[in-house]
């Protein structure tokens, strides 16, 4: 009965905001630990995966960038990308404690290129929020799930990162093996 509730529980899609769009909200204590502190930790966590983010606005208590995550398909085996979902990620830290959402959900549909590379078929995203017709309404509801799944596990990497004390101005400190002769 125990597994049974867990599998449930992982299923919970994305809830909504008072203006009806996706979003992501979580807000986590930590006791003991400065504003200053979480700021550096986070723009750390961010600038280190600066493939999937771009920085659009920066404060001393607050952190906004964009951020994209591609969708694949699966079909037995193999694997191909269907499209990616773009997002806006906002943190804002306070002594002990931070808070952090991602919303304005949008996906942007994937097609092949004359070279066989997938490439966005359009620069203008869809909100996943609007309803789907009921041909495409499987399929976006995997295009939510995914969306849902690849949030949760930006989330727990983010709360990681910012839960590490080993770090230095945000980055991994690294120490150099000693080598005896």
């Amino acid at each position: 009965v125990l597994f049974a509730g867990v599998a449930t529980g992982q299923d919970k899609s994305l809830s909504n905001d008072e203006s009806g769009k996706f979003i992501y909200y979580e807000v986590v204590s930590l006791k003991d630990v400065s504003a200053e502190a979480l700021n550096t930790r986070a723009a750390g966590f961010l600038k280190s995966a600066a493939k999937i983010f771009k920085i659009t606005a920066e404060s001393d208590s607050a952190i906004q960038v964009a951020g994209k995550m591609v969708i694949h398909k699966t079909a037995l085996v193999l694997s191909r990308p269907s499209g990616e979902v773009e997002y806006n990620f906002c943190a804002e830290m306070r002594d002990g404690k931070y808070r952090f959402w991602l919303t304005d959900f949008e996906f942007i549909p994937y097609q092949r290129d004359r070279y066989g590379n997938f490439v966005p078929s359009t620069s203008i995203g869809t909100p996943l929020e609007r309803k789907p017709g009921k041909l495409n309404a499987a399929e976006w509801a995997g295009y939510i799930k995914a969306a849902t799944r690849e949030a949760n596990v930006l989330a727990a990497r983010f709360k990681n990162a910012m839960a590490d004390s080993t770090t230095a101005n945000g980055l991994a400190v690294k120490t150099m093996p000693v080598i005896s002769t």
